[in-house]
This record gives structure tokens, sequence and C-alpha cells, in this order.
């Protein structure tokens, strides 16, 4: 699948300003530095359309992207960066003013066909667990993704999927994407899995 265009629409400070339109949705959401604004970037194959920053907590608001590809069955559809959670340096009066504004869109978006998290390959923390446990608890199962795999051995990396899988508590069969925003690994897999969870 090619990505025609990638265009920012607005960052959202509250519910009254996402998105009321009939494009599937897809939201990302994980760990501050799990590297998600990077990943966004690479599975859309544009460089500078989700701003990646070196300070973890740097995305405070809902940002959408209207995206549109060769593909008949996606055309058109929303990318949504949900703030990440979780860095100890951000204010916990920031921190409980995301907390809200991210169960809001999760919990009211009608156009939201898929939740993506994002997992450190090497690190499973407990806001991890505690975010896939809930998305579970309200109907959203999601897609989990193992990002920054092109720092891990490959004599690591089976081991690393294996604990994730566990730690997670994923059934027998239950799929962690092993991607690399820098050479791109998993992205064609991630993408045949949006695919089919968008369609059905």
């Amino acid at each position: 699948m090619r990505i025609l265009t990638a265009e920012f629409i607005r960052g959202c400070a509250g519910p009254e300003q996402f998105l009321k339109s009939e494009l599937p949705e897809v939201a990302f959401i994980g760990r501050s530095n799990v590297g998600k604004s990077s990943l966004i970037n690479s599975l859309l194959q544009r460089k500078g359309l989700a701003k990646v920053s070196r300070t973890p907590g740097k995305t405070r608001l809902v940002n959408l992207f209207r995206i549109t590809s060769d593909d008949p069955g996606l055309a058109r559809f929303v990318v949504v960066d949900l703030p990440g959670y979780g860095y100890a340096k951000v204010s916990k009066a920031l921190r409980a003013q995301w907390a809200p504004l991210i169960e809001q869109y999760l919990d009211g978006s009608e156009q939201l066909r898929v939740v993506v998290v994002l997992v450190e390959s090497r690190v499973l923390s407990e806001q991890d667990r505690e975010t896939i446990a809930w998305l579970m608890s309200v109907g959203r199962p999601p897609i989990v993704v193992a990002t920054k795999v092109d720092k891990l051995k490959m004599s690591e990396r089976g081991g690393a999927l294996h604990r994730l899988q566990e730690g997670l508590g994923l059934v027998e069969g239950g799929e962690v994407i092993p991607y690399s925003s820098v050479t791109g690994e998993g992205r064609n897999r991630l993408w045949a899995v949006l695919k089919e969870r968008i369609r059905t």
C-alpha cells in the first residue's frame, strides 16, 4: 500500500475538538519515549509528519492526521496520535489533564476502528499492562507493537517477544508485531493487520 497524502488536521485539547466525520480512525498510544512519533512517520513514510522530540512527554494533545492511500479498501482514514503516558518528569497536574482526554477519546470515538499500543521491545511496564487490560475491558482489543527491535541482537529477539507475550497475558497465537522505525522492519505486517482490523 502506498500513502498518497498525509496532512495534519489539528491538535485537540478537549473532546469538543475531536473529529466528526465518517472516516475510520486508527489510534496510537504508548509510553513516553517508546518511539510513537517515529513509528507513525515510518508507517506513513513521511519524515516530519508527527513531531519527534528528544524530550519524552512532548505530545500533549490528541493529534489528528488525514491520510489517503492507493488501496481501494482503505483510501481515506485518520491517524490519531495520543499523548504518551508514564513520564515521571511531566507534572502531576499535566498528567491529570492527559488521562481524561485520552480516555474520553478512546471511550467515546464512534469512528475509532483499532488502537495500536506500542511497547518497548526490552521492557514491559505496569502501565502497558493496565492500558491493554483497560482497552480489552471496553471492547477495544488492541494491536500490540514492540518498538526499537533494531536495538536487539537477533539472538535476543525470540526471547524478548515471548516475554512480552507472556507479560501481556496474550492467549496462544496472540501476536506482538516487532517494528523498527530505522529499518522499516514490521511495516508491511503492521499494515496487513491494520487493514484486516479496519475492514471488519
